[in-house]
């Protein structure tokens, strides 16, 4: 059984009573107010019996989440009202309906679980009563702005007006009667409920009556407006349908014209079945609309588009192997595994005669041809050829359209090139795939996973098409200049193919075959007019350029051109002009790079690394030295984090073998190591230069010096396990093409020497190592 409450009469304290205790949620009872409360829970139900079986009190507060079933001291508010359960009835679906009306105010101090229903511990909250001279002004203001709500709203019934008045010598009681029967928020009725100050709550009350009747008063303006819309519309329509009916009775509907027409092309025009059903569903609804209506107006655009786009019309591809394969190297010298899948994905075509279309993804620095490739794959299949420039692209719609719903809605970019090429199996390069960015209005690398899934672009929705439409017969090639900026589940679906920079050799030979030719014509000159010496091609790559792809080349040897024919306009004497080195100078000005330059002698701490550039190979002198200390290490040069570890894991590793290399064991405590990597105002990072570090820190402490003729490129562990790298080729080339006769790798990277032209593998002294002794027994020398 349920305790009577109880007091606890100390001097200077307030009593303490314990009553059963009901969670309510989404509302509040105020004192002096009766309400109906629905029971379900056990343990309310629970509380009640045990009032009813005592003294009927109860003790009510509100949840604050009505959604928390089994509530406990904080997911409660504090304050909370006594009450007198006055009516229990038990309803048919085991819930209960309470009648129960409000007596006082009180804070809960401690909330107990016993006996399988809550009760609480709380004390009365004390009321601090208003000044005379503000009652009446608090009361008169409340109650007009209170009988202006009611106006407005109609929600109050009038004989409520009575009954109020005769509790106006109760402010407390007055303020909170009002309270009830407002729409307020529960946070906001639980804010007057907790209010102990009589003018504050007054104030408040005042506040929230003013906010609901401006609330109030801008829906029923919003509900008017949209009510004359709405009437206006249907009235317009109704007369629009009048004259439809008086000009057809007069026989002078002028737009039966334009409506057989869109009837015969849609009778032409083969679709898809969706296509067609919704084309003439279009053409229908356009029948019935005003002719000077804004919506007939999208609906013609809707079916313009429906009806131009090559909803079959393919090209026919061509299916000579040896034919494709003379367009392509015709067109590119080199790039041998994008040739090879092409070549691949045409013979298959032509064994089984359909194939979905793959997803290529050419990766490359800027310059490498990897668009031009693709205009060439277009020639050698036979298709027409297809681009959209993704770089820059933010917007969701421009790859998926605009839903016709916006003013001037069009389709994305996809579905707008397919109209102009007028085929629906084209060769499609999105440009730039790398570049696309993400904001508010989407990301459009998210609507490229369905054009670009070849299980899904089969159906493939537009969003102002609103129909599905087969992208599965179209050769998709995107193009990119780094992998990293492409999100995963894009790069998953794409078929990646790497085209690395260009090599020395490899720049000459595309000069030669393809530019000098290509410039001549454009700048109006012939053979005759213009020769490029070997040494002179040579001499613009490698003094006038510094690039992975042949961009700058190109526009290089357009700038000799344009001197010559300019000179020929002046003189009107075609002679033969010789480029040669010294020609150079007068044509393109001084050498605006200079080579990597080999010491002219072995020396102590400087051993010459190899690196790789978006440009290609490059020789990097890295040094060494020594100075009086307390075992600091400082490496400069600015490096990225990797390659400071790199010098930082050489360090230890000298420390941990210093025995082994007769060095002297407290060489940290009296020595500082100053590394420095030359020409610092060029950022450099990656792991490739730890052995070239590690080498040039033993060189230091024992005094041996470094074969000048000698590279190195390799990653080296705390072990002195040399781990391999990338980009090999480029770096032996550049080691070749520098007078290195010996170069020190990872004996992992033996599998990438079959990359290396056998020419430059003969005149090269490839040295593999396993282990840094291997690398220092090939590098220092005695002195």
């Amino acid at each position: 059984m349920i305790k009577m409450p109880k007091f606890f009469n100390q001097e200077g304290s307030e009593s303490m009573k314990q009553l059963p205790l009901v969670p309510l949620r989404d509302m509040v009872l105020f004192p002096s107010i009766t309400t109906s409360v629905f029971v379900g829970r056990d343990k309310s139900i629970k509380a009640l019996s045990q009032s009813m079986a005592a003294d009927k009190k109860i003790f009510l507060t509100t949840q604050k989440d009505p959604d928390v079933l089994k509530p406990n001291i904080k997911d409660i508010f504090q304050i909370g009202t006594e009450a007198k359960i006055t009516q229990l009835l038990k309803l048919p679906d085991g819930t209960v309906k309470a009648l129960i009306e409000g007596y006082e105010r009180g804070k809960i101090v401690k909330l107990v679980d016993s006996d399988g229903f809550l009760t609480v511990d709380y004390i009365e909250v004390q009321e601090e009563s208003i000044p005379e001279n503000a009652k009446e002004a608090a009361i008169r203001t409340v109650t007009e702005a209170f009988k202006h709500y009611a106006k407005l709203s109609g929600a109050v019934a009038q004989s409520f007006f009575k009954n109020l008045e005769s509790l106006s010598a109760h402010e407390s009681r007055y303020a909170d009667t009002i309270a009830s029967q407002m729409p307020f928020k529960v946070v906001d009725k639980q804010k007057l409920l907790e209010c102990g100050n009589i003018e504050n709550r007054f104030l408040l009350l005042l506040k929230l009556i003013q906010k609901e009747t401006e609330v109030f008063t801008m829906s029923q303006k919003i509900k008017g407006r949209v009510k004359e819309q709405m009437e206006t519309l249907q009235k317009k329509h109704y007369l629009n349908e009048q004259m439809r009916a008086i000009k057809k009775e007069m026989g002078e509907d002028g737009h039966s014209g334009e409506f057989q027409d869109l009837e015969n092309r849609i009778k032409k025009k083969r679709m898809s079945k969706e296509a067609a059903s919704v084309v003439r569903r279009e053409l229908e609804k356009l029948k019935m609309m005003s002719p000077m209506s804004s919506e007939a107006t999208v609906v013609r655009n809707y079916i313009d588009w429906l009806i131009s786009l090559p909803w079959f019309r393919k090209n026919r591809s061509k299916n000579d192997l040896k034919k494709a394969e003379q367009i392509l190297d015709q067109d590119h010298y080199g790039l041998e595994k994008p040739k090879e899948r092409i070549l691949e994905y045409l013979a298959v075509q032509i064994l089984v005669k359909k194939i979905k279309g793959p997803i290529l993804c050419l990766v490359g620095p800027p310059g490498v041809g990897k668009t031009s490739l693709v205009k060439s794959v277009a020639r050698a299949t036979g298709r027409s050829f297809a681009r959209i420039s993704l770089g820059g692209v933010r917007d969701e719609a421009e790859i998926r359209g605009h839903r016709r719903t916006y003013v001037g809605a069009m389709p994305g970019k996809i579905i707008q090139t397919l109209k102009k090429t007028g085929y629906n199996n084209p060769v499609f390069c999105l440009d730039e795939i790398d570049k696309m960015t993400a904001d508010f209005r989407g990301d459009p690398s998210s609507a490229l996973l369905e054009a670009l899934d070849p299980e899904q672009n089969k159906n493939f929705n537009d969003h102002y098409l609103e129909v599905d439409y087969d992208l599965s017969q179209i050769l998709f090639i995107t193009t990119a200049n780094t992998l990293y900026d492409i999100p995963a589940p894009l790069r998953d679906r794409m078929e990646i193919i790497q085209i690395p920079g260009y090599t020395e050799y490899e720049k000459g030979k595309i000069a030669t075959g393809y530019l000098i030719p290509k410039q001549l014509k454009e700048n109006g000159l012939t053979k005759t007019d213009a020769v490029f010496s070997k040494n002179s091609i040579h001499a613009i790559i490698k003094r006038y350029t510094k690039e992975a792809g042949v961009r700058n080349l190109e526009r290089e040897i357009s700038s000799v051109l344009r001197k010559i024919a300019k000179e020929i306009v002046q003189t009107n004497d075609r002679k033969l002009h010789k480029i040669s080195t010294t020609t150079l100078l007068k044509y393109l000005g001084q050498h605006r790079f200079r080579d990597s330059v080999l010491e002219k002698e072995d020396k102590v701490g400087i051993v010459t690394g190899l690196a790789w550039t978006q440009a290609g190979g490059e020789l990097l002198t890295i040094e060494a030295v020594t100075m009086p200390g307390k075992g600091n290490i400082q490496v400069t040069g600015k490096l990225g984090d990797v390659m400071k570890e790199s010098a930082q894991a050489a360090v230890s590793y000298v420390r941990s073998r210093s025995k082994e290399l007769k060095i002297e064991e407290d060489f940290y405590k009296t020595k500082d190591i100053h590394i420095h990597v030359p020409e610092g105002a060029i950022p450099k990072d990656g792991p490739s230069a730890g052995i070239s570090m590690c080498t040039a820190v033993v060189s230091v402490l024992t005094g041996k010096p470094v074969s000048r003729k000698i590279a190195m490129t390799g990653e080296i562990t705390l072990r002195g396990r040399v781990l391999p790298v990338g980009g090999l080729k480029e770096k032996l080339l550049a080691a070749h093409a520098n007078g290195i006769k010996q170069v020190i790798v990872s004996i992992e990277n033996k599998k990438d020497i079959k990359e290396i032209p056998k020419s430059i593998q003969k005149q090269l002294e490839i040295a593999f190592a396993e282990d840094m002794s291997q690398v220092l027994e090939n590098a220092l020398l005695e002195n």
